[in-house]
């Protein structure tokens, strides 16, 4: 919860009981999460950032990263200790050019033929899990609190299990249209394309799974409790809040307009091609803006409820009370304030995005937090952190 909000999160997903009832739950210790970054502060390293990527066409994205993520890791307290990020950018620039041979080769394919293009589809999915999979330990290798260094435990095949699934509904799409051709192969890829919307929850899910079991500190390590019926929940929910707030804003917006018309033209009733595409636009521009301004927040913050409220390990659990209200008001301002400034208030936006969202959660340990740093420091302070950054030293933004 947000410091000096005495309301209760009512629209937060309520925790579980994670084994810390009773005597141990007055033994527990809370540690809040405080992010201290400041707009102005990293409005600088933003433009130095844009500029130089902008200059070097794009090869200094990876220290341009390293700058940010340090910014925002080093600005997270935990119970009042920053986390730190230690990666390195030449390492990180392995995975950049790899990702660009990647879309390159993938858009080269694309303009040759359907069937190049599928034989490029494959090769992608083959090997986009284990890219995956080497970005989350490469990112956990590389950050640390209060000098331990944190893991990824996932396996290879666990990776393909997780991220394969994305692929094959556009695999099968595009096997259609290479061997069956015509009108007839369009709509079947098109129905096949339809697969996604209707498992995009499970998909989901698969992918949250398998990060939040593999989370790793010492010999603390996470699990994420719950099926994919809650993510179908939120998504339902989602589908909800998405036809109520798009039906409402399309038609105020269009009654607006409407009316500016019609006084425009005297009051004139018959339809012009001038019109007409007003009311086909308007209406479509009031559901983009509803879905910007209402629907990813609410779906941002079900989402983060859920997910961290049912992580969990042995000695640690976490609670995230972020709410839905505040984090639409807060949209609506940073996007009014992005558009006045063209652009110019996006860094200010990310900060107190990034407050909002990580000052409500707070982590729960079992045992105080020195006793769970003295414990795992021989753990931390061996090389398994460097070797992981030499064998896995690549990042895809992932």
């Amino acid at each position: 919860m947000l410091p000096n909000d005495p309301s209760p999160p009512t629209d937060a997903v309520a925790a579980p009981d994670l084994g810390y009832g009773g005597a141990d739950a007055r033994r527990g210790h809370v540690l809040p999460i405080v992010f201290t970054g400041s707009g102005s502060e990293y409005f600088r390293i933003w433009s130095v950032n844009l500029l130089l990527t902008l200059m070097t066409l794009g090869l200094y994205h990876p220290w341009a990263k390293v700058r940010r993520l340090r910014y925002f890791y080093g600005n997270t307290l935990i119970g009042d200790h920053p986390l730190d990020f230690h990666g390195e950018p030449r390492r990180m620039l392995r995975g950049l050019l790899l990702v660009g041979v990647l879309v390159g080769l993938y858009s080269l394919a694309g303009s040759v033929s359907p069937g190049a293009s599928l034989a490029a589809l494959v090769i992608v999915a083959a090997v986009w899990p284990a890219l995956f999979r080497a970005a989350q330990q490469f990112r956990l290798a590389n950050t640390s609190w209060r000098g331990l260094r944190f893991r990824f435990t996932g396996g290879l095949w666990g990776a393909y299990r997780a991220i394969l699934p994305l692929f094959l509904p556009g695999l099968i799409a595009w096997g259609v249209v290479v061997t069956v051709g015509g009108r007839a192969g369009e709509i079947l890829a098109g129905l096949f394309v339809l697969v996604p919307a209707l498992l995009l929850p499970l998909l989901w899910w698969l992918v949250k799974k398998y990060q939040h079991d593999h989370y790793a500190l010492g010999q603390v390590q996470t699990q994420l409790r719950t099926g994919p019926g809650s993510f179908y929940g939120v998504l339902l929910k989602t589908l909800g809040v998405s036809l109520l707030s798009g039906a409402l804003a399309g038609a105020a917006i269009a009654l607006l307009v409407g009316g500016s018309v019609a006084a425009l033209f005297g009051g004139r009733t018959h339809a012009t091609g001038w019109t007409t595409a007003i009311g086909v636009l308007i209406p479509l521009l009031g559901i983009y803006v509803a879905m910007v301004l209402v629907i990813r927040p609410y779906a941002t913050s079900r989402l983060q409820n859920l997910v961290w409220n049912r992580t969990q390990s042995t000695d640690i659990r976490f609670e995230s009370a972020l709410r839905f209200w505040p984090l639409v008001r807060l949209t609506l301002k940073n996007w009014s304030l992005v558009l006045v400034t063209l652009g110019l208030y996006w860094p200010f936006a990310a900060i107190a995005t990034t407050r909002m969202r990580l000052q409500a959660m707070t982590v729960h340990t079992r045992n105080p937090p020195d006793e769970l740093v003295n414990r795992e420091r021989p753990r931390a302070d061996d090389a398994s952190g460097d070797a992981a950054g030499d064998l896995f030293g690549i990042d895809v933004g992932l």
